[in-house]
Parts: structure tokens; C-alpha cells; sequence
């Protein structure tokens, strides 16, 4: 499964250069993750750390798309990335609308209105997570959809627009809309969602999907396609469960972005754990592609190389971002590299064309399964450096969370079981930590290609699971409104049903240990962490806690050549700019709602702009909105 390549070194110096070359002349934002590296990076630097105090308001829009889940429409959330690319911004929105805006003035120069089913048909909540560009290599002069923007609807539908218009584009699809579900054959559940906007690569489109977790033991299978840009026409399909296994499990999808290689045209996928998401015991053949790192050829979807990262996946533990490709320098070597965050809290740095560690990945003894039925691995990969985000073992019991409380929090923690890192689910309960909502989520980290600092944000949350047998958990949940107030899952066909909670006391606090979020910095080229700082502020009870505390994150950060690394992500409603070398808070403002998708930066007419899509997620807060904002610096404004 791996590509033998004697010539790579060459390879990366001339990509290396030539990316340079790019950066000096791209200010645009043209993809989620700013590009197809998924670096997070830009260019420009006319906001430095000397400046970046006196950044102010640009423009606003508010698109209109946005549920508060008081009335019939279900409470949207939304870390739609904008993008910046044909001297427009580009934002899709939590209702599969788009909206194309002006650059300097926020005037809406186009809206499509998809008329998409508005319903909570996999999701909770109405969701997106951004849109995709295309432009032809050879534009026809005079001809429709020569630029185009994509965007996916929870009903598996994918709208192809034209850039320039709004239009549909005909043909693609059905007359401009391609039903993504008809390839859904099998163990057909629920809808293919389409959240994450498809991976653009030449005239390739290359997608995933997201599905409906923790309800079914057998869901569909995940298929990644590579479709024509232009017609919505299959070119090859892949899927990480071996057929045989089929009838057992399903998902190991990728709902999150993707990245690729475009000097050696491989494609990278960040593929999600296998269902059920807590219990094994049906599915204890080898699925050696479930919670991944997968290297696939761009021209025919064959596995170039994979690397699991977590064995028999009991803990929901998806490859949630994609991988960031970056060349390190090391030890007087040139090295092609990705860094995978996770929500284990490891970054795992690989050679990108071989999948061979960098920095060591040891399998190490983790807990077994006392469930009945189930086989735990009896070892998992760990990765010691770079340091995790998150530790191996939970914080431990705040103090003042148990005071409040008389004790709930330290009675409750003798209760479960807690063996560090990896301990699986229980019938008693289990403290899981990390979490499936701790360490790195879906924004992943950005890197500065030029110092090969790496910056990422993450979320310390610990959370209890308890399987409860089949008999016993439907007897709980015949209780009007069990499922959605307790914390149940059915894992339908499972023997086991699950409970699963943030470990809190009576009156929602954290029982462990502040900080809850932090921001990190790395030096890719040694491995070192560079600084680590309590990241956001926890909003509650109409009060700001203590910065110390930090708060949960959701969403990613960018790094600009002037220095200074923006993101939203936090509780507070706030938006903030970075230090790169020194993880000062060098700037931040009040937004509408948290902030979770990742920035886009841009440059357009000389000046530098900053924007936020500050939609909100009911994960962090019940406060959501549909508020996209600008900032730059005030005319005349120098490095200093």
C-alpha cells in the first residue's frame, strides 16, 4: 500500500518554491481551508502584532438564515469558512443558501435560494459547514458556469451555482442539483448528508458525508466520490469497510474536510470511526481503514497508504480534520509532511507520500473491555511527541464544582470506572477522557510554512459513558422524552444502548479541573511546544468565568505572514488575534454569537480583511446568529 518514491526531496524543494512563488502573488481565501494543503495560512501581512490593536469593524451582513429552534425550523449552527476568490466574498449558510458579497463594502451582490427541506433529518440542528469553488482551466468566452460555487443540503442534494450570477448551472446533475442519496444502497437509514463542502482539484470534486450518530448499529458505509466538476458524473467511488463487513457496521465515513497533494495528486481523508460508535462486539474483524489517515491516488481512488489511529474504535474518536501538508525541516533534511490533529489530543506528523512516522508512534497497553461480548485492542497508538493537547488522565475533581455540588463530584468520580486514556465503555459507567468532544475538532490547526509553527486549538471536556443492556435501557427510555433529556442513544441492533454525558454537577458545572480549552504552538521542525494559554472565556449564568478557565472550542485557527493567528471557536462570543511566537491576546472583539467557523483572510484593493461567519453552535451556547463580519485596519494605518 505504499508508493515507492526515490525522487521526493527534489519534488518538495520545486513544490516548495513554487508555493512560494504562489503565496507572493494569492491574497484570495479560495477553499475551507484557505487551500488545498489545508494550511490555514495567508499571505499577507499589512496586520502585524505592532497594529493589529487598531483593527475595526469593515462591513457586516446579516443573511437572514438563522433559527433560535423556538419555532418550526429546527435551531441552526454554522462554521461556514467564507471564501474569497473572483474579487468576491463567497458564504453558504445553515438554510443551503448563498450569499456573494463585496469585498471592501459588504453590499450583496447575489443571492441563490436553494428551496432545500429545512428539517432534522440526521442532525439535531440545521448545519453548514462551508461552500466549494471551481473555475475552468480554459473559460469559454460568452458560456454560463465557467466559475462555479457548490454547496450540500442535510437531504444529500448537491446545488452547483454559478459564480458569477447565482444561477444553477443545468448540467450538473438533474437541471443543477445532483441527489447524492440515490447512491445510498446500502443499509439506506437516513439521508447522506452533505455539511462539508466537496475537496475542488482541477475538474474533480471530491466528496464525503456526514450521517446521523450513536442511533444504529449497521448505517451505511462510507463512500468518499470523485465526481466531473462540471456534470456531477461518478469518476471512481471508495469505502473504507471491506464488503464483507457490510452487514455488520457502516459509517467510517469522512464528514470533515479533506486535503491534497497536488505535486504528487494524492488525496487525503481523515475517516471517521465505524458504528456503533461505542460497542464493538459485532464487528470485531479488522477494519484497518476506520479512524484514519488514508493517502489516495487523485486519478483513481486505489490507497496509496494508511495509517489507523485508533484500533476497534469504541470511543466515537473520527478523524475529524483535514491533515495539514506541510514540508519540515529536519535534522538538515527536506521532509514532506501532514500533521493529523485529533480528538485523542495527538498530533500525529507523517511523511505524507509514505504514512511513516516523523515523530515516534509507539503502541502501548491501554485497558481491556469488562463488557460482555466485547475485545478491546489490547494496545492503541501513542504519540509523545509533539506533547499531546490533552493529558492521559482527567484533570481530577475541581474543587469548587464539588462544594457546590456537597460532594456530588468526588462521590460520582469513586463510582466509574477510570483507567487514563483508552478505558472502554462499561456497564458501571466509565470516565472517558479524552472524549469524543475533547482534544482537536473539526477546525484542526494551522502551520506558517515559512517557520513551520504549528497552532491549534482544543477543548478539555470529560464526559461519562455507561452501556446499558438492550432489555433494561428500553424499559429507561419508554419514558416520554428520555432519550433527548438523558443523554440515551439506542445503537439500534446493538446489544447495548448508551448514556453518555458531560460530567457535571447538579447545576451544569464542569466537575473537573479548569482550563476547559486552551490554544498550543508548536515547532514542527523539533517537535517542541512552543507556548500553551488558556484559550476563550466560559460565558454562564449572564456572568464571563475567569480567564484561567479557558472555554470548550469548536473551530479552527488561520496564521498570517504579519504574525498574528485569529479564530473565534470560544464560548464568549468573541473573536480574537494571536501572537504567533508568544500567544499573547493581542486583539479581540464582541460578535453576534461563538464563532465557530475558521476566518478567512484576504487581500482586495490594497487592504487586508479578516471575516467571520459568527453563526453559533448549540454545543458551546444556546446563542446563535447569522452575522458575517469584516475587520481591517482604518485607512492610513502603518506597521506600527
Amino acid at each position: 500500500m505504499k508508493r515507492a518514491i526515490s525522487f521526493y526531496f527534489s519534488l518538495a524543494l520545486t513544490a516548495a518554491v513554487g508555493l512560494a512563488s504562489a503565496m507572493a502573488q494569492d491574497n484570495t481565501w479560495p477553499s475551507y481551508n484557505g487551500d488545498l494543503k489545508a494550511q490555514k495560512y495567508s499571505p499577507a501581512d499589512q496586520i502585524t502584532p505592532q497594529n493589529v490593536g487598531r483593527l475595526q469593524k469593515a462591513w457586516e451582513v446579516h443573511t437572514g438564515d438563522v433559527s433560535d429552534g423556538s419555532g418550526v425550523i429546527p435551531m441552526s449552527v454554522w462554521s461556514g469558512t467564507p471564501l474569497f476568490i473572483n474579487d468576491t466574498v463567497y458564504v453558504g449558510t445553515p438554510f443551503y443558501n448563498i450569499l456573494a458579497i463585496e469585498p471592501d463594502t459588504g453590499k450583496v451582490k447575489w443571492r441563490y435560494n436553494a428551496h432545500a427541506l429545512l428539517k432534522a433529518l440526521t442532525q439535531p440542528d440545521m448545519k453548514n459547514r462551508g461552500i466549494a469553488y471551481w473555475a475552468a482551466a480554459n473559460p469559454v468566452a460568452g458560456q454560463p458556469c465557467q466559475k462555479r460555487i457548490y454547496i450540500g443540503t442535510m437531504d444529500a442534494k448537491l446545488h452547483s451555482v454559478d459564480a458569477d450570477t447565482g444561477n444553477l448551472c443545468a448540467d450538473f446533475g438533474d437541471k443543477g442539483i445532483l441527489d447524492i442519496n440515490k447512491y445510498n444502497t446500502v443499509n439506506n437509514k437516513w439521508p447522506l448528508s452533505l455539511f462539508q463542502a466537496p475537496t475542488v482539484y482541477k475538474d474533480k470534486l471530491f466528496l464525503g458525508w456526514s450521517g446521523k450518530d450513536w442511533s444504529d448499529a449497521v448505517d451505511p458505509p462510507g463512500w468518499v466520490w470523485a465526481l466531473d466538476a462540471r456534470t456531477g458524473k461518478t469518476e471512481w467511488t471508495f469505502n473504507p469497510i471491506p464488503k464483507e463487513m457490510w452487514g455488520k457496521t457502516g459509517t467510517s465515513n469522512v464528514w470533515a474536510s479533506m486535503s491534497f497533494d497536488p505535486d504528487m495528486n494524492i488525496l487525503y481523508l481523515p475517516v471517521s470511526s465505524p458504528s456503533p460508535n461505542f460497542y464493538g462486539g459485532d464487528r470485531l474483524d479488522p477494519i484497518p481503514l476506520a479512524t484514519s489517515v488514508t493517502a489516495l491516488d487523485g486519478d483513481s481512488g486505489k490507497v496509496i497508504w494508511s495509517r489507523q489511529l485508533v484500533h476497534h474504535d469504541l470511543w466515537d474518536m473520527d478523524t475529524n480534520s483535514a491533515p495539514t501538508l506541510v514540508d519540515i525541516e529536519k535534522d538538515g533534511k527536506k521532509i514532506p509532511a501532514l500533521v493529523q490533529t485529533s480528538k485523542q489530543g495527538f498530533l500525529y506528523v507523517l511523511n505524507r507520500y509514505t504514512g511513516e512516522p516523523i515523530y515516534p508512534i509507539e503502541e502501548r497497553p491501554v485497558p481491556a473491555s469488562d463488557v460482555p461480548g466485547e475485545k478491546a485492542s489490547p494496545t492503541q497508538p501513542y504519540v509523545a511527541r509533539p506533547e499531546p493537547v490533552v493529558a492521559d488522565r482527567w484533570p481530577g475533581v475541581y474543587w469548587l464544582a464539588d462544594a457546590l455540588s456537597l460532594g456530588y463530584c468526588s462521590r460520582k468520580a469513586k463510582e466509574l470506572r477510570d483507567e487514563g486514556r483508552f478505558t472502554p465503555p462499561s456497564l458501571k459507567g466509565t470516565i472517558a477522557y479524552p472524549s469524543t468532544i475533547s482534544g482537536v475538532e473539526w477546525g484542526g490547526g494551522a502551520v506558517d510554512p515559512e517557520s513551520q509553527t504549528f497552532i491549534t486549538n482544543s477543548s478539555v471536556v470529560v464526559m461519562i459513558e455507561q452501556l446499558i443492556p438492550r432489555d433494561e435501557y428500553n424499559k429507561v427510555t419508554s419514558v416520554p422524552g428520555s432519550e433527548a433529556s438523558g443523554g440515551y442513544f439506542p445503537q439500534k441492533g446493538a446489544p447495548y444502548g448508551l448514556q453518555i454525558n458531560t460530567f457535571t454537577n447538579p447545576i451544569g458545572m464542569p466537575c473537573w479541573k479548569p482550563p476547559y480549552g486552551q490554544i498550543s504552538a508548536y515547532d514542527l521542525k523539533t517537535g517542541d511546544l512552543l507556548w500553551r494559554k488558556p484559550m476563550g472565556a466560559v460565558q454562564q449564568w449572564g456572568f464571563y468565568m475567569p480567564d484561567s478557565w479557558g472555554s470548550v472550542t469548536l473551530g479552527g485557527p488561520v496564521i498570517t505572514k504579519g504574525g498574528v493567528a485569529f479564530i473565534g471557536a470560544s464560548m464568549d462570543h468573541k473573536v480574537r488575534a494571536f501572537d504567533v511566537k508568544t500567544g499573547d491576546v493581542l486583539w479581540k472583539a464582541m460578535v453576534d454569537a461563538p464563532a465557530v467557523s475558521i476566518p478567512a483572510v484576504y487581500t482586495y484593493k490594497g487592504k487586508q480583511y479578516v471575516v467571520f461567519a459568527v453563526g453559533g453552535n448549540s454545543i458551546l451556547t444556546p446563542r446563535v446568529s447569522d452575522q458575517v463580519v469584516a475587520f481591517a485596519l482604518p485607512d492610513g494605518t502603518t506597521g506600527q
